[in-house]
């Protein structure tokens, strides 16, 4: 019992780390508290989502879960992961803040994107870390690189879903609200299932160097996307405009 509660403790850290980070980050006006952890319970319930889609698209044939190409693992990592996953999460921040009053700011597109990305992580992290025999080593692992990801794709998602909302820039933008997220998740995924199968030990290491220069480059975009958004509130702070 001892056992579960800690690995529970484990993966939602996490989450919880990053879920303070972008509060912190909201420095012009930020978000009710209330309003944060609705987010994050959107981000939950589009688990479910994502399994129905998951599940839809491996009975069309697009994946499978198990792959001996590269080419599977690329189609696994988009249509078991990162298409019906970045959808769900579209779908319930699309649901959570249509008739939302607190969605006001550029930098409001960023936070609601995370909390829901963060609650649909730290679902996730807790049945991979519970289930896993060595659960203190994949709640490192997953600490490092899964809940981040998660977090990036979601500020990635967040930083268009503003530019929609904002600057009406809906034919041109709209597509890049949900494509952009799910072309960095499944490049981040994909790359992690093919160095598994990759029989070549140094082409291995190639895969795994490529993963950690790809995920420091994404985490800058991701940085990126923030001080944008931030200037941009700034800059409307300064005008006097109201949205």
């Amino acid at each position: 019992m001892m056992q579960i509660i800690l690995g529970i403790g484990a993966a939602l850290l996490p989450g919880i780390v990053l879920l303070v980070y972008i509060y912190i980050k909201d420095k012009y006006q930020r978000e009710p508290l209330l309003q944060i952890l609705k987010g994050v319970l959107f981000g939950a319930l589009s688990c479910v989502v994502a399994i129905a889609f998951a599940t839809l698209f491996e009975f069309l044939g697009l994946y499978g879960i198990e792959y001996t190409s590269i080419g599977g693992a690329f189609a696994t990592a988009f249509f078991g992961a990162a298409v019906p996953e970045e959808s769900a999460k579209l779908i319930m921040l699309y649901l959570f803040l249509r008739r939302n009053r607190y969605y006001d700011e550029f930098f409001d597109g960023i936070v609601y994107a995370v909390t829901v990305g963060l609650g649909f992580a730290m679902v996730e992290n807790i049945l991979y870390v519970v289930q896993a025999e060595d659960w203190q080593s994949v709640a490192l692992t997953r600490a490092i690189f899964s809940v981040p990801g998660h977090y990036m794709f979601a500020v990635i998602m967040g930083y268009f879903y503003s530019l929609v909302s904002f600057r009406n820039r809906g034919m041109w933008f709209m597509p890049l609200v949900l494509m952009v997220p799910i072309v960095f998740h499944g490049l981040f995924d994909a790359i992690l299932m093919s160095e598994a199968i990759i029989a070549s030990d140094f082409v291995r290491g190639m895969a795994v160097l490529i993963f950690i220069a790809f995920f420091i480059w994404a985490q800058r975009r991701a940085k990126n996307a923030i001080r944008r958004h931030l200037e941009n509130d700034r800059l409307t702070m300064n005008d006097g405009l109201e949205f």
